[in-house]
Formats: C-alpha cells, structure tokens, sequence
C-alpha cells in the first residue's frame, strides 16, 4: 500500500518573501505618510494651499492666527491683562467687582485703571491695592502690573453750561 502524502504550497522562497516584506513595507509607509498629511493639513486649516508648496500665504485656523498676531505685534502683556478683566469677580471676589469695574490698562507704566461705583469703594480698592497687585502679578507673571489707579464716580455731565445764581452777574452771559 502505496499512502500518498498531501499536497502542499511550496515554501515561500528568498524573492517572494522580500516580495511580501516590500509590499508590507510599503503599505506601512502609505498609512503613516497619510496620517502625517492629515495632521499637517489639520494644522494649516484643512489642507488649502495658495500654491504648490506651502507658504505664509495659506489660510490658518483663527486661533494659531490670532496667537500669531499677538505674538507678531507683543501684544501678550495687554492681551493677559484683558483676560483677567474677563476673570476680574475670580480675581478680586464677587462682592468686589459688583461694585469696581477695570477701565483699561496702561502698558508703558504697567497701570491698571479701576473705576468705582462710589468713593466708599475706590477707598476699599486703595486699601486692598497691595493685594491685588499681587494676585495679578501672580497670574500674569512677574511686574505687569505696578499700580492699581482708583477712579471714583464721574459726575453727570451738565448740559447747559456754567451755574450762576439767577439775577445775577457772575460767569456766563447776562441776560437784561
């Protein structure tokens, strides 16, 4: 009795298998060069280019381009004192900012204009200034701010000029 052993595939000889190991290679290379495109295009706003190659010309997300301009320009400083005026009741507590508000800051003498609703609260702003010059600097980094600046109230504006007692002949036109 003759038993007949089954058939099988030849082994894979030298060539084939470097064959299989290119073609593995370089599906492997495909899908980390397509991933790698991705992020880049991701990264430059979605893949628009202005030309063949990529320049300042092409389009950026708005945040980049905002972070671009503001580091372009050196603009961080005023552009963190402006996030904290948007952090000012976190900053200084809510009972405070109900009642003082920032106006604006001064960059070139690192002031930090606060107007108040009442001269009872630009006294309390005065007297807790060194604290929050403090907390500010903390946030924002090292001397940004120097100075708080404590404007009270503004007064109404008049709307007819200078007063005088009438029938009498002090400043303004007279009127006999």
């Amino acid at each position: 009795m003759s038993t007949q052993e089954p058939k099988k595939d030849p082994e894979p000889s030298g060539v084939d298998l470097a064959r299989v190991a290119l073609r593995a290679a370089k599906e492997a290379a495909r899908a980390r060069g397509d991933a790698a495109q991705q992020k880049k295009q991701a990264r430059r706003g979605g893949g628009l280019r202005s030309g063949a190659r990529a320049d300042g010309r092409d389009p950026m997300a708005l945040g980049p381009a905002i972070n671009r301009l503001i580091t372009e320009r050196g603009w961080e400083a005023p552009a963190a004192v402006g996030g904290v005026m948007g952090r000012w009741p976190q900053i200084v507590g809510e009972k405070l900012a109900d009642h003082c508000t920032p106006q604006r800051y001064d960059e070139d003498e690192r002031v930090l204009v606060v107007q108040c609703e009442s001269p009872a609260w630009a006294t309390e702003v005065r007297r807790l200034a060194p604290v929050l010059v403090a907390r500010l600097n903390e946030d924002l980094g090292h001397g940004t701010v120097r100075q708080i600046k404590v404007v009270g109230p503004s007064a109404p504006t008049r709307r007819y000029g200078p007063l005088r007692a009438p029938g009498s002949g002090g400043p303004g036109p007279s009127y006999r």
